[in-house]
């Protein structure tokens, strides 16, 4: 039997049709039941997976801060928004602390590693300033233990901003809109470094997160995401262990952990926590990251070098602890760095890591975009 040439094009689109529906069958995922389970409250949800010893806490929602353009128009609050993005704190007057921490970049930079003076870079990738009221120590290896103190970092280190802190009041003392401005917060046009500090520390407190569609959820909006990210959720609190340490309000313990990424004796080598601690089992540890916004923060790591997610969940997934050392090894060595015991294989298959990036992908709300204060010039 011979087929016309419009029968022949219905027959390839059929076969092609029953290809791509088995195909598809083949990966359609069947969430069942599980997805049902958290459309309930928190409270009901599946208990997640956390090992024995470690201080967790349940996801907690946002609210947008409804005072939050009242607090902008607060006098303190204006003098450190003009500071922060004022380039006159470096002492080359051409870097800010915004060019690190950009809001149009989810307050971070967009770089592997920062950028600074003279082109000079940095070691460490830049951290993101959404909701850094809520940490309890500054860094990535958490050297400063408050706002105030870490702002010296930056501010006088050579290859960022290298301004002497004894220097810079009185660079912006000869400027009368500052005096002005450090009298009508102080009460007094007598600025120092310890003002400085205070105001910036005071504005940058106000950078927070703004809602995402996980937030929307928790407080009971179930359709504000999908069964597959709902799925993605339940793996991070189960099978993926994410929760063991990326959890409460701002998806982060605030704690120190070698998750493998030291690069012993090797180009990238960075030991973290030790070079603050100097004890052994110290080498490796950074500042457990928090996980919002981080859609608007990539790259990520410590050194800036991953900016997949399905990459990182992979990563992860392996266990990471192939690059442990031998007893022999760490006898020779006791500095030889051991990747943290709450890293293990996942085991996760595509599908599975497909769900917990799109689960990821969900806890990214803040859209607004801080416009730039004008700055003092005379």
């Amino acid at each position: 039997m011979k087929l016309s040439g419009f029968k022949v094009i219905l027959l390839i689109g059929a076969i092609v049709f029953l290809f791509m529906q088995n195909t598809m069958q083949q990966y359609r995922v069947d969430y069942g039941e599980v997805i049902e389970q958290y459309k309930k409250p928190v409270k009901y949800w599946p208990a997640p997976t956390i090992d024995a010893g470690v201080n967790w806490k349940e996801f907690e929602a946002i609210d947008w801060d409804s005072n939050y353009y009242d607090t902008q128009e607060l006098p303190e609050v204006m003098l450190g928004k003009k500071l922060f993005f004022d380039p006159k704190l470096s002492a080359s007057s051409q870097i800010s602390c915004s060019s690190c921490h950009n809001p149009e970049m989810g307050w971070a930079d967009r770089q592997e590693v920062a950028l600074g003076h003279d082109h000079l870079q940095g070691k460490r990738n830049t951290q993101s300033l959404f909701n850094i009221a809520d940490r309890t120590s500054y860094f990535w290896d958490g050297r400063a233990k408050t706002l105030e103190e870490q702002l010296v970092g930056p501010i006088s280190a050579h290859n960022e901003m290298n301004m002497k802190p004894e220097k810079l009041a009185g660079k912006l003392s000869k400027l009368t809109e500052y005096r002005q401005l450090f009298k009508d917060v102080y009460q007094t046009d007598k600025i120092t470094f310890d003002k400085i500090a205070k105001a910036l520390a005071v504005f940058q407190k106000t950078i927070r997160s703004q809602p995402s569609r996980l937030d929307k959820f928790i407080k009971g909006d179930h359709k504000a995401l999908s069964d597959k990210e709902i799925y993605g959720m339940h793996l991070f609190r189960t099978k993926a262990r994410c929760m063991n340490c990326h959890n409460g309000k701002n998806l982060t313990d605030e704690s120190f952990h070698n998750i493998g990424l030291t690069y012993y004796k090797r180009e990238y080598e960075d030991l973290g926590l030790y070079h603050i601690t100097k004890k052994a089992e110290d080498v490796g540890k950074f500042k457990t990251p928090s996980l919002r916004d981080l859609d608007y923060t990539a790259p990520w790591m410590h050194n800036g070098l991953m900016d997949d997610l399905y990459g990182i969940v992979s990563l992860y997934n392996s266990g990471m602890q192939m690059i442990n050392p031998s007893p022999e090894e760490k006898k020779a060595d006791p500095n030889f760095p051991v990747t943290d015991h709450l890293m293990k294989p996942l085991k996760l298959n595509e599908q599975e890591v497909d769900a917990v990036v799109a689960f990821l992908k969900s806890i990214s709300g803040s859209y607004y975009k801080m416009p730039r204060p004008e700055i003092p010039r005379k």
